[in-house]
């Protein structure tokens, strides 16, 4: 059960949601403050206090004054006449990441939702009734456009999938023993605001880019014992001369894993290529960035992103800018620049590997030598791979866009930065398996006396699924298969975050 309070929601309790069975509550308090801030919505109605959104239109017609018996229509067609997104719907964990972070938001304060909307949002998280929400329609001036399609479903409306199936709102509601809610006064641009799709998408792939990173790590580590790699570059006294960002944390892992082995001893060469000796350097500027990516996501995903905010301690609604998120598409691009220099750096050690000339081993890691092709055909879907991961790695955070005339002249991509990411990691694991796949058969023909406990790990758990290369063979399959099955794995990674965690 993970309680929501709109301050202390942690990725790991956006997984749990998102990809498990986790069910969510409210915490104490949060319906006290709800019913606060109602209270201040339903005041300004009464005494008809010009309010954005609330009693005033949106946008361009922000200077339009509603009349009183408008106001709940009003709210209706606020989410009518912004479903508009459109493509694939996006994956059901992101949908209800964002369902979790919209949540999440309005329970941590501001919003001044009636207490039965959001409270049916949490029903259909537990019940699994998930909107229909198409991929493509937010520029980062809140998620406007998909967001309103999660609010058609909860006024009865929309499509939903539920038990496997799509339907309509109405019917996926009724199966799953909930009811549609009557929205009231600023009910709708609270259904419609924000950026969860940015925070809760957000969430899943910095999670996922923490577990990534290590992999490249362990991978790392198996080329080297593969390679038989100096590991003077990461030794603390040198580092410690030029502290870049993150470096003494990346090489403080590669060290642990590469720990009970015996390369301190037994390198082959006194200086490697810069793919093998700057791991270290590379791997640890993509911590930093991920770093700088998670602290714009967190207040993203533990704040108020509403448009006008409510102030239940003075009664107050104020208009805000907190609904837009410069600092959080600025992190997102940032990781992706950072995780293009790590699969850059994968796909040339892979290829360093296959190059008899400075690896020792025979050409192409061919037990027959050149009469074979080995895996010399496997560097061209590394490069592949690197190409699609560095087009996907391109900046949308400076991208030119405006909304509404005159009022929306800015905005941010941050939903498309995040979507972006989760393509990307994708890619990366792919890259990353095809370099752990000839690094596993480097070790095999080095085999080195006494390798380090990561990479004996990681080499005996590629052994268990696909086979040294003898005779040439299709590869691509063995390639998904260590992608699926051993990067993709909990157990993997759990093991090799308990390694890295002693140097924390």
């Amino acid at each position: 059960m993970i309680a929501v309070d709109g301050r202390t929601l942690t990725y790991d309790d956006v997984v749990a949601v998102a990809h498990g069975h986790a069910q969510v509550t409210l915490s104490e308090g949060v319906s006290a403050r709800l019913k606060r801030e109602r209270a201040v919505v339903e005041d300004i109605v009464d005494r008809g206090i010009p309010t954005y959104g609330l009693t005033t239109g949106l946008g361009t017609r922000s200077s339009y004054a509603l009349p009183r018996e408008e106001l709940e229509r009003f709210s209706v067609r606020t989410v009518r006449g912004r479903a508009n997104a459109v493509g694939d719907p996006l994956p059901v964990p992101v949908v209800r990441a964002a369902l979790l972070a919209r949540v999440n938001g309005i329970a941590g304060g501001g919003s001044g939702v009636r207490p039965e909307t959001v409270r049916l949002l949490v029903d259909m998280l537990n019940a699994r009734v998930h909107p229909v929400v198409p991929e493509v329609g937010s520029i980062g001036a809140s998620d406007l456009c998909q967001m309103a399609h999660v609010g058609l479903v909860v006024i009865g409306e929309g499509r939903a999938e539920h038990g496997g199936e799509v339907l309509d709102g109405a019917t996926a509601l009724r199966r799953a023993g909930l009811t549609p809610v009557r929205l009231g006064p600023k009910d709708g641009i609270v259904l419609c605001g924000a950026s969860p799709l940015a925070a809760g998408q957000g969430a899943l792939v910095l999670h996922e880019a923490a577990a990534v990173l290590l992999l490249a790590q362990a991978v790392t580590a198996l080329t080297y014992e593969g390679f038989r790699a100096n590991t003077s570059p990461l030794d603390p006294r040198v580092l410690g001369l030029r502290p870049a960002p993150g470096q003494a944390r990346a090489a403080g892992e590669l060290l642990a894993l590469l720990r009970g082995g015996d390369l301190p001893r037994n390198a082959r060469r006194v200086q490697d290529p810069v793919s093998l000796r700057c791991s270290a350097q590379v791997h640890g500027a993509a911590y930093a960035a991920l770093d700088f990516a998670s602290a714009a996501l967190h207040p993203e995903l533990n704040g108020c992103g509403d448009n006008p905010v409510v102030l239940a301690g003075t009664g107050e609604i104020l208009s805000s800018g907190n609904f837009h998120t410069p600092a959080l598409a600025l992190g997102l691009d940032t990781l992706a620049l950072a995780l293009t220099q790590t699969a850059a750096l994968s796909a040339e050690r892979m290829r360093r590997l296959l190059d008899p000339a400075v690896s020792g081993l025979p050409a192409n890691l061919s037990p027959y030598g050149p009469e074979r092709s080995g895996f010399a055909p496997l560097t061209k879907t590394a490069q592949a791979l690197a190409a699609e991961i560095r087009v996907l790695s391109v900046p949308v955070s400076t991208d030119p866009r405006h909304g509404a005339d005159a009022v929306e002249d800015d905005s941010t991509n941050a939903s498309l930065g995040a979507r972006r990411l989760a393509a990307l990691l994708d890619r990366l694991r792919l890259l990353l398996a095809v370099e752990a796949v000839v690094a596993a058969q480097a070790v095999d023909l080095a085999a080195p006396p006494a390798p380090g406990r990561g990479p004996e790990f990681l080499h005996r758990a590629i052994r268990a699924v696909v086979p040294p290369l003898d005779e040439d063979r299709p590869c691509g399959v063995d390639v998904e298969a260590v992608a699926r099955e051993i990067l993709s794995g909990e157990d993997v990674r759990s093991t090799l975050r308990a390694w890295v965690g002693e140097v924390s």
